[in-house]
């Protein structure tokens, strides 16, 4: 006879709306067909960070398993297209690179393109390495279209892509759909949490106006307040502030440019980096920087001086530590979005991170009993996904041949994670990339393009010696004109938008 402990759960509670809850509640409801009750406690009074507009291409997988239109989306969020990222200032002032998605180029035998392009480079005869990847020159020309597959051999098969969007919207429309699939929505604000007396299990939570909601499990989505999570559970937090020393932002909205650019852009600065997000009615803007470099007076004036229009708004203080919780599932509480831990947006990851999250606890959802095991492996992984894009974030300050300010100074000579050491050791030495665990987000391709941006001296594949210097030389100038070709062909990204997904009421 199979006991309580392995009945199902029914009765989820979520703690919190904003991206993360809706997120949380929009895929477990269209997932969760049967037999679960789905509710989500948030209150209009306590505003969102909603600062994360921008993705990487692993959001068109979260979409599909909701259900979501793609035009439909983005029209309702003011989205656009996103083809990487551009990293100006990172390397030296006046660099520019790409992180761009999608294919490099195309190997030759078992060897990748990067191999070709340093030998090339070391004898002043490549490109730069922008060139070779047709993401790359498509965000360069302002130029979008979605992957082709009917020739799988053409540059145009390997094309991947995300979005901008605003993340207020986002929240908006998965509301929208998450209530007619069944969610209730409970406006309120939390003033209490009751616990088992023995387990220390979360029974419920009670609302400023006495009400009590009760449940079996419960996400916290309450932000970097962790309500449930830290504040109730004390589960402790790893600050990674000796690594990544940003612990503040600015954001502002500003007027949008003549060009609707198909990338996000980081442009280096003093004491951190400022961001700009290509939206269709506005641009998003934001400066990220360490506390112990800089002035919240100077950072704002610098951020308004680097604007591509009018701000829409006065810019808009963030504070948080990065780093995350020792655990993110403590007893029948799991924390999803900020309250499990923060990643500045460099790499554009943290709706990334919430849709892992969402996935992996689908995966692992557990029966009444929390087995233990569910509940370690959860952890395991999350704490692994953590710290691989923790590695990747580091990287982009630690190879750089700035140390012009006291902020690039510390960076270019801390002390980094052996992972990191490990990862950077073998790219100097041949450049070659093998994954750490199956979980780890970043491909050789992100590596590769961020790597030879950030200027890591880099040895190439001895094997490379072996092929003749003028077919490598063919190689590569094929790789380039047929990039090229393509990318002439493509339509631009705001003639895409405005033939498929303007949002009402926008001149795109």
């Amino acid at each position: 006879m199979v006991g309580r402990e392995h009945e199902p759960l029914r009765d989820i509670v979520i703690v919190g709306g904003g991206t993360a809850g809706w997120m949380t509640a929009a895929l477990l409801s269209r997932l969760f067909i049967n037999g679960y009750r789905i509710r989500l406690i948030e209150s209009d009074a306590i505003g969102t960070i909603g600062v994360g507009e921008a993705t990487i291409p692993a959001i068109r997988t979260f979409n599909q398993l909701a259900g979501i239109d793609e035009f439909k989306f983005l029209k309702a969020t003011q989205g656009t297209y996103k083809l990487g990222i551009e990293f100006v200032d990172w390397r030296a002032k006046g660099s520019s690179y790409i992180h761009g998605f999608g294919k490099i180029g195309q190997d030759l035998m078992w060897l990748h393109p990067h191999q070709f392009w340093l030998h090339q480079a070391a004898r002043g005869q490549a490109k730069h390495f922008d060139h070779y990847a047709l993401n790359c020159v498509m965000a360069r020309t302002a130029k979008f279209a979605p992957p082709d597959p009917r020739n799988p051999e053409s540059p145009m098969a390997d094309i991947d892509y995300a979005y901008h969007f605003d993340a207020n919207l986002y929240a908006r429309f998965l509301r929208g759909r998450s209530e007619k699939q069944g969610v209730e929505r409970i406006e309120g604000r939390i003033v209490g949490v009751r616990q088992h007396p023995e387990t220390g299990f979360v029974e419920g939570v009670t609302l400023e106006d006495g009400r009590e909601v009760a449940g079996d499990i419960f996400v916290d989505c309450s932000g970097m307040r962790a309500l449930l999570i830290g504040e109730t559970l004390g589960v402790g937090y790893e600050d990674w502030r000796h690594w990544l020393p940003c612990d503040r932002a600015l954001a502002v909205p500003c007027e949008n440019a003549p060009t609707l650019l198909p990338y996000t852009r980081s442009t280096a600065r003093d004491a951190g980096w400022q961001w700009r997000i290509p939206l269709q009615h506005r641009i998003g803007n934001g400066h990220v920087y360490s506390s112990a470099h800089a002035y919240d007076d100077t950072i704002a004036d610098i951020l308004l001086d680097n604007l591509d229009g009018a701000p829409l708004a006065d810019p808009r203080p963030v504070r948080f530590v990065p780093g995350k919780r020792h655990r993110v599932w403590e007893k029948n509480v799991v924390a999803i979005g900020l309250a499990s831990g923060f990643l500045e947006p460099l790499e554009s990851t943290s709706i990334h991170l919430i849709q892992t999250a969402i996935l992996r606890l689908i995966a692992l959802f557990p029966h009444r009993g929390f087995d233990a095991a569910d509940v370690a492996e959860y952890n395991r992984q999350s704490d692994f996904e953590f710290r691989d894009v923790r590695d990747f974030i580091i990287a982009h300050y630690k190879v750089t041949d700035r140390e012009d300010t006291p902020f690039w100074a510390y960076v270019k000579h801390m002390d980094i994670p052996d992972s990191l050491a490990e990862r950077l050791d073998l790219f100097r030495s041949s450049a070659r990339f093998f994954v750490h665990g199956k979980a780890e987000l970043f491909r050789e391709e992100s590596w590769v393009q961020v790597l030879i941006g950030q200027g890591l001296d880099m040895r190439h594949d001895p094997m490379v010696d072996m092929i003749p210097e003028g077919d490598i030389a063919s190689f590569m100038h094929d790789i380039q004109d047929v990039i090229a070709d393509c990318a002439n062909a493509l339509p631009s990204h705001a003639d895409y938008i405005a033939r498929n997904c303007r949002a009402d009421g926008i001149l795109v």
